[in-house]
Order: C-alpha cells, then structure tokens, then sequence
C-alpha cells in the first residue's frame, strides 16, 4: 500500500514528505490540523490543532468534527509502512469522547512500537485478519486531556483478503 517511490526515499525524506503529503491533503487540510512531526521510522506522528477563526465552534472552543477528523489515517498509515505491500490496511470504526472543551491548541500523538508491529505479526500467523483499536488523547500544551478518539483498524494479509471478497461475489 506505501507508494514504491517512497519506499526509495531515505529516512528522513520519507518522513517529510509524508509529513507534506498530509499537510498538503485537501481533505486533511480542512480539519485545520497539521502534522508538526513525523519520526525517520515513521512509527511516530504528531498533529496540533489550533483554536483559530476556521476550528472554532459556536461557542468559541474547538469544533468536534475538526477534534475527530485530526486522528483519521495516521495509524493505518503507520501501520501500511511498517508491515509492508503484503497486507489490506482500513479504518474500520471510531468513537469519540469529549472531556473538555478546547479554548487552546491541542496535540494528538500516534505512536506504533515495534513490539505491536511484532504482535500484528504474530496474530495475522494464527488468523489471516484481525481488528486492533489505538486510543489517542488530545491534549494541551500542559498535557491535560480534552479529547480521547478510539480508532479501530482492519488489517489482513491481501492474499486472504482478495479471496476472501473473490469468494464473496460468487455467492
């Protein structure tokens, strides 16, 4: 699912331009967040969403759908980097939980060790598909949660995948 091109980038390339390419992502863009770091590995991203005239709610705190829509991708794109062009990676589910509003910037970090890419592993050996949740706070600059978005994601091996669903249409 990674683009070959950026497979040949180095490290630090590789980062930037998917850094850049969410920036740059129309639909990303109208959240009115922006990815402030993205690790070499890319097993490390953080996005800021600042209170501003395009994010600000009725009320005059951060708008929930510019909350919720910040925290859209960014694991299943770790997750395609990190195991490769062998696997089906979607968003499967999400909820959202409002702790306090956000009357300032807020950060959501996404992280994925190497320890849960081993266990993905290691669960796609025993059944060729399997949903795995990431919980992500939003929090200020003083680490006071605001916001907590749960995201399920769906991963399967695309062999198993693509005769999974070739099965399905002959039915």
């Amino acid at each position: 699912m990674k683009p070959a091109w950026l497979a040949k980038l180095s490290p630090s390339w590789r980062a930037r331009m998917v850094r850049l390419g969410f920036n740059f992502h129309p639909a990303f863009r109208g959240t009115g967040g922006r990815v402030v770091h993205v690790a070499k590995d890319l097993r490390h991203i953080r996005i800021s969403l600042s209170l501003n005239w395009k994010t600000r709610n009725i009320v005059g705190s951060l708008y929930g759908g510019s909350l919720f829509a910040i925290t859209d991708g960014a694991h299943p794109m770790m997750l395609m980097a990190a195991l490769g062009d062998g696997y089906i990676v979607w968003d499967k589910a999400a909820s959202i939980s409002y702790k306090k509003p956000g009357y300032t910037t807020l950060y959501a970090d996404f992280s994925m060790p190497a320890e849960e890419i081993a266990e993905i592993h290691r669960l796609l050996k025993q059944h060729p598909e399997l949903d795995r949740t990431y919980r992500v706070e939003l929090k200020d600059e003083h680490g006071t949660v605001h916001t907590v978005v749960e995201r399920t994601v769906y991963i399967a091996d695309k062999n198993y995948y693509r005769q999974k669903n070739t099965e399905g249409d002959k039915s």
